[in-house]
This record gives C-alpha cells, structure tokens and sequence, in this order.
C-alpha cells in the first residue's frame, strides 16, 4: 500500500497572518506531494513496501538518499501540519509544561532555546522538541529533511513538535527574516496535540 498525501485538518488561509495562505497551498499541495510521490517511487518493489513510516525511518539506511529525503520530508510534513492549528498559541499545560520547566526551567527559556534551534539552522532544515521515554524533552535540529527517528542523527526521541525552516515555508511572506518566521509559528502551536503526542511519546 502506497503512502498518501494527507488533508489538512484546515483551510489554507486559516494560519494567516502567520502563515499565508499561498505559502501553505505551495508547501502541502506541491512540496509534500512530491516528497509523497518520491517516496513511493522509492520503495515500490522493495522490502520496505508495505512498512510504516515510522518502521521505514527508524531502521533506514542512510545512505539510501531517495528513501532519507523522501521519507523525511514525507513524515516531517505530516506532523507539522498536525501540530499547527487556526486556534493554536499560548502554552502547555499538564505534564508537558511540567518537562519543558523541568529540562528548560521556564517556557520563557524553552522559546529562547527553540527558537535559537530554528534560527541557527543553517541552510534547510527542521527543529525539534523531543520526547525520550520516561518523559524527559529536548530540543534539537536537524538538516535537509532528516529527523530524530533516523539512526546516528545525534537527537534522539520522538519527535512531538516540529517546525519547518526550509525557504519555502516561508519566502513569500517573511522572506530572509527567518526570525520573523519562528516568532509567528508560536501563535499557531496546537498545543494539545502536542500533548497528546508527548503522553503516547514518554
């Protein structure tokens, strides 16, 4: 069974002004079609046909270039478009805000840290927050397309928050002020959902 490209939970204007419509339509209907379409040119007639994403990452060969880009980029894209919502922003609460003070002391700080993450990245690429078992989060960033699930990436964990740095996720609005950008996506976190991911991650 093929992977598909999956429906966005809201219209592509409903992340504005944040995130613009146009950006968004860009990003899901072309960008992350193709990683969709690319992957499953990659695996067809392969041991990993039929698999999970999260399987096919978790024991990737990283040197296969078309599954690692095209398996990121497919994952990656699924759960950041899961983790934004038109009535997202504020903070965490429960057992979330409770590991986020406790790795990062404030949410203060751990918005400092992220941001630092996302800002700093160089080129493209993707950050973190992560969720080791046992509870325990950590930030990170990843390049390209690559992602805490895939082996010697050096930030382990499931992935529970993800913010996407690549240009193209934000060039037509923002253009270089990535900074900009990363300020923006926190007016768009759906924090329950990162909840919900935090308590079947830990």
């Amino acid at each position: 069974m093929s992977f598909e490209l999956p429906k966005l939970n809201y219209a592509f204007d409903a992340l504005e002004p944040h995130i613009d419509a146009r950006t968004m339509e860009i990003h899901h209907d072309k960008h992350h079609a193709g990683y969709t379409n690319n992957l499953n040119n990659a695996i067809k007639g392969t041991d990993l046909e039929g698999k999970t994403i999260d399987n096919i990452l978790i024991n990737l060969d990283m040197s296969n270039g078309g599954v690692r880009n095209n398996g990121g980029g497919y994952y990656n894209h699924n759960l950041f478009w899961e983790i934004m919502s038109p009535n997202g922003g504020g903070k965490p609460s429960g057992e979330l805000a409770d590991a986020i003070t406790a790795a990062y002391e404030s949410f203060d700080a751990f918005k400092e840290a992220f941001s630092k993450a996302a800002g700093t990245r160089f080129g493209s690429g993707w950050a973190w927050l992560c969720v080791h078992q046992g509870g325990k989060v950590e930030i990170c960033s990843t390049p390209n397309q690559d992602n805490p699930l895939m082996p010697g990436i050096g930030c382990g964990g499931t992935p529970i928050l993800a913010l996407d740095v690549w240009e193209h996720a934000y060039y037509l609005n923002y253009q270089n002020r990535r900074p900009d950008y990363v300020s923006a996506f926190f007016n768009v976190i759906d924090w329950n959902e990162v909840s919900k991911r935090y308590a079947q991650g830990k």
